[in-house]
């Protein structure tokens, strides 16, 4: 699997390693983390790691699911709240957002 980090891909986690449903933490080549996921349909997605609620960098370990409306998102192990991860829109705080890589599997 790879990120977009600044203007090349970066490869960051072999796809077979990504436990659907489930999510790993990855160092960015910048220095920042993200969260790395991929779905029952082996979708890859990469957001922020660090939930902007608490400050921790646990977004890793949240857990996947979907909207009625089919919104993919991860819910912060900590306080719970929801974030799309195709946007990074907070689902419970529209006024709430976590930056969102571009992933593919490389």
């Amino acid at each position: 699997m790879e990120v977009l980090a600044g203007r090349s891909w970066a490869p960051v986690c072999d796809l077979h390693r990504l436990v659907p449903g489930r999510g790993v933490a990855v160092l960015l080549p910048d220095g920042r983390q993200a969260a790395v996921f991929r779905d029952s349909r082996d979708t890859v997605y990469a957001v922020a790691n660090r939930d902007p609620f608490t400050g921790a960098y646990v977004l890793s370990r949240g857990l996947l699911g979907a909207t009625a409306d089919g919104r993919v998102y991860v819910a912060s192990p900590l306080l719970k709240q929801r974030f799309d991860l195709l946007t990074g829109e907070c689902l419970d705080d529209p006024a709430v957002r976590i930056a969102v890589h571009p992933a593919r599997v490389g």
